[in-house]
């Protein structure tokens, strides 16, 4: 169980962190530099991101299951468990989302040097990596503190 609980740490330390970094300190230095040169550099980072994110998505499922199971299965979960499990699911799908729509689209759009359509796409990306970048930091709130804040009231000991 201890493995399984530092593995699954560490990956969920490595989706959120990319997106963090992503979101909050590469976007708007990024913000300055020429469209062409930024939106290509977006789908050269983003495609080497997503190797990790779909690395993590899976090591993260599946430790997720085992500690799931270590725990006698769902029914003898706590709340925070089935909120952190729904919650990681909607994050791999919106991330699968992001991979097989608005990053394939980004990808033929630099290709195609379509300066305008690819700025589009990055910024549908840019909603999609802010709304995977909350849910990632409240789950990560669940799972620091979320038997606690369902044990005995919200923050209790």
């Amino acid at each position: 169980m201890g493995l399984a609980l530092a593995v699954h740490t560490l990956f969920a330390a490595i989706w959120v962190g990319g997106m963090f970094f992503a979101y909050v300190c590469l976007r708007p230095t990024l913000a300055g530099i020429d469209p062409k040169t930024r939106t290509t550099l977006w789908a050269q980072v983003l495609h080497r991101f997503f190797g990790y994110v779909f690395v993590s998505a899976a090591l993260l499922l599946g430790t997720g299951l085992h500690m799931i199971r270590g725990l006698g299965g769902m029914a003898n979960a706590g709340p925070h468990v089935h909120i952190m499990l729904t919650l990681g699911l909607v994050m791999m799908a919106l991330a699968a989302h992001v991979w097989f729509a608005p990053l394939k689209r980004l990808k033929l759009a630099v290709k195609a040097g379509d300066v305008p359509e690819a700025g589009r796409r990055v910024g549908q990306i840019r909603i999609f990596v802010g709304i995977n970048l909350l849910l990632g930091l409240t789950v990560i709130a669940i799972a620091s503190g979320g038997r606690y804040f369902f044990s005995s009231g919200l923050g209790g000991a």
